[in-house]
């Protein structure tokens, strides 16, 4: 009787007391949540946390802005070459087929040209560039001469306008591209070796769709390149035959700029571009007399070995926020093919076409070219 009696009274102590912080906890969260409710109406609710700065936009329109220099530079250089080791005219600069002809100066000793062109090509994405359209239109003039036997120089200007459009960016751009070129070549027997250089400038201005409005900038661009080739050129009859293997190395540049108007204008740094290649291949020929009228074809197919690319990144800002993009260049292996027909009026005058195009795995560039050569 005494044990259960003092259990009970135990059981009646320990409920008590669990009771009485029961009803403690309850009233320290009742005003708890009434100090947050008068704080919440003296002062409003607390603010959000700050939404993170914006990241600056990729210059997709930068980057093929420098491939595009690049590209015209390496088109200049080889249509250069493809000139110094003769095509159509070498058989007529020191008998490549022999027979004992004399080498001496028993023909035009000079000449000049002129060429008008569009180039249309179109690069793939490749990683965080989505991929571009570009048009080009432009025209070459020159001047050439035979300085000794078997010694031609020349000199041109190439002039173009390329239009750059990079839809799935809202970007493009326009770039205005001179480029002064020389070119030499000498001949022994059916042997030629061949060499030509390119220096570029140019205006590029970009414009980006910021969706408040369009943000652009001015900055410049620059080209230097250098090619050497040696070719064989065997004839059968009134046929041709000429393999070519080439080395091309070009340096290629893009200036600073700071964008204005629209939301979010950033700022990019400049970027370089250095490609060495080699090209092999042959170009096939053959023409006709037609009415005391020469009319030649021909075609030629290169294989490119891109062996070496080196592309600086662009350091993109806005404020404090910057990222560093890689610029974009060409697949190491590609080819070119193209093909050329060219009429000879009389001995002094020769009108052409030419198509030449570039086939890589992110890239295809289709070229066409109409011109006029005078010789005297």
């Amino acid at each position: 009787m005494g044990w259960s009696l003092r259990s009970s009274r135990a059981m009646e102590t320990g409920v008590g007391r669990w009771a009485g912080r029961a009803f403690f906890t309850a009233v320290v969260l009742v005003l708890s949540f009434s100090a947050q409710q008068a704080h919440a109406q003296a002062f409003g609710p607390p603010p959000p946390p700050p939404p993170p700065p914006p990241s600056p936009s990729i210059p997709a329109s930068d980057l093929s802005s420098g491939a595009a220099i690049t590209n015209l530079g390496s088109n200049f250089l080889e249509r250069l070459g493809d000139q110094a080791s003769g095509g159509f005219g070498r058989a007529s600069r020191t008998n490549p087929g022999g027979g004992g002809a004399s080498e001496a100066f028993d023909g035009p000793a000079f000449r000049t040209w002129g060429e008008a062109y569009g180039i249309s090509s179109k690069t793939g994405p490749q990683a965080n560039f989505v991929g571009d359209d570009r048009t080009t239109t432009g025209g070459v003039a020159g001047f050439g001469a035979r300085i000794a036997p078997g010694v031609n120089v020349g000199f041109s200007i190439d002039q173009s306008r390329t239009g750059i459009d990079v839809p799935l960016a809202m970007q493009s751009a326009t770039l205005d591209l001179t480029q002064l070129g020389f070119n030499a070549s000498i001949d022994k027997g059916p042997w030629t070796w061949a060499v030509a250089l390119v220096h570029g400038f140019g205006k590029i201005n970009s414009s980006r769709d910021t969706g408040l409005g369009i943000a652009s900038a001015g900055y410049n661009g620059q080209i230097d390149g250098a090619l050497t080739e040696l070719s064989y050129y065997w004839t059968v009859n009134q046929s041709r035959f000429v393999p070519k293997a080439a080395f091309e190395y070009v340096h290629a540049s893009t200036g600073s700029f700071q964008e204005m108007g629209g939301s979010d204008p950033v700022s990019a740094s400049g970027a370089t571009l250095d490609r060495s290649r080699i090209l092999v291949g042959a170009e096939i020929g053959h023409y006709w007399i037609v009415d005391q009228k020469i009319l030649d074809l021909s075609a030629y197919g290169k294989f490119v070995d891109n062996f070496e690319q080196n592309l600086s990144s662009v350091t993109v800002s806005l404020g404090p926020q910057s990222i560093s993009v890689q610029g974009i260049g060409e697949s190491r292996y590609g080819a070119d093919a193209g093909a050329a027909l060219s009429l000879s009026l009389t001995n002094a005058v020769r009108v052409y076409l030419n198509y030449d195009g570039k086939f890589r795995s992110a890239l295809q560039s289709h070229q066409a070219t109409a011109g006029i050569e005078v010789k005297w």
